[in-house]
């Protein structure tokens, strides 16, 4: 097929497409310079113009450009990337299960099985069991001393976790009230805890209005919470204390939420399958509840039975209602810290966390272990 003549092309002929004579004298006259002060070009095969005056078609001079490496070509092989040291497979890491995936990573399972620092947690709680004896059965008012500092340490901890989420319970009336509950639990009783406990939170409702209107409930409310989680939930462990046997009996309340401890980690580390509740605590699971329940069913019955010459069955009941309170009382625990975004309460024991994060569930089990032992008490 012929290509068609330029006239006989549609818009290159009529009036008004005829070069200008001005334009045609100008290029005439560049023409002539290039062809007499500039280089000699030699045209190309594909550069010649058609006789028809159509230029056609720009030609490509030379090779076509290379298209843009992806990234996955820059990426040399498998077989030739030297093995690091860092990549060697580790058998003991697990997936984490999908519940604790979506856990904050302060919550999240650490690597291990364990979670924490066995050696130092032992080492520690070693420590805590002698000054805990000591205090008991050398004078027993140097235990009611222990047992105030921690509520305070814990008070304060609790109080300054709160503030993560933007709760500022105030501290001084809560400080003031704890040694009054305590000191109030230990000459009145019952009724005197009750009333310490009152105070306390009016203190805080009056103590808070210095501070304006912003976030009065906010802080009113936990300065409230923390008054009856910590100073009020320990009063009873000093309720513990106060009969001639008091000894014995906190030590019973002591010894059956440590078994609770210990034999929910072993069971859960060595049989744990079914997870307790995996939103809230994913290393909790049913075998190491009922390892929990076993433990302190096995601990508390020879000391109700023997130490306190209550009936077998006391003991029984005893050590399963305490392993029902300290799990749930760590899972309370364990919900505020998740909701708050934090791992531990505190850092002052190393391999436990803080003060705290060993009276979660020592604090509900209290309670518990007084209504309990003053029942099985009277009964016998």
């Amino acid at each position: 097929m012929s290509t068609p003549s330029a006239a006989d092309r549609p818009g290159t002929s009529g009036r008004g497409t005829e070069p200008s004579p001005g334009f045609a004298a100008r290029a005439e006259r560049s023409s002539e310079t290039l062809g007499s002060t500039g280089p000699s070009w030699s045209r190309r095969s594909g550069w010649d113009r058609p006789d028809d005056g159509d230029t056609g078609p720009v030609p490509i001079v030379g090779d076509l450009p290379a298209p843009p490496l992806r990234a996955a070509d820059t990426t040399p092989p498998t077989d030739q990337i030297p093995a690091a040291v860092d990549d060697v497979p580790t058998a003991t890491a697990m997936p984490l299960p999908p519940a604790a995936e979506e856990l904050a990573m302060t919550e999240r399972p650490a690597g291990g099985r364990a979670g924490r620092d066995l050696r130092a947690a032992i080492g520690v709680g070693v420590g805590l069991v002698a000054v805990i004896l000591a205090s008991l059965f050398i004078w027993r008012p140097a235990f009611l001393a222990v047992l105030v500092a921690a509520i305070l340490v814990a008070v304060w901890e609790l109080a300054t976790a709160l503030g993560a989420g933007r709760f500022h319970p105030p501290l001084v009336p809560l400080l003031l009230g704890a040694l009054v509950m305590e000191g109030l639990a230990w000459s009145r009783g019952p009724t005197g805890l009750v009333v310490g406990f009152l105070l306390t939170s009016l203190a805080v409702v009056l103590w808070r209005l210095g501070h304006g209107p912003a976030g009065y409930l906010g802080d009113t409310a936990s300065g409230v919470l923390v008054a009856l989680y910590v100073p009020f939930l320990a009063g009873f462990a000093v309720l513990l204390l106060v009969p001639d046997d008091g000894a014995v009996r906190v030590i019973a309340f002591i010894a059956t939420v440590v078994a609770s401890d210990v034999g929910g980690y072993a069971a859960g580390v060595l049989f744990g399958k079914h997870p307790m509740a995996p939103t809230i605590s994913p290393k909790k699971s049913w075998e190491g509840m009922a390892g929990s329940v076993t433990a302190c069913i096995l601990v508390a019955t020879p000391i109700i039975a023997l130490g306190l010459d209550g009936p077998w069955w006391g003991g029984v009941l005893f050590g399963a209602a305490l392993a029902v309170t300290a799990t749930i009382g760590d899972l309370a625990e364990s919900l505020i810290k998740r909701d708050l975004g934090i791992k531990d309460m505190g850092n002052l024991l190393p391999g436990h966390g803080g003060i705290m994060d060993r009276l979660d569930s020592l604090l509900p089990s209290a309670a518990v272990a007084y209504l309990l032992l003053s029942v099985l008490r009277a009964g016998g």
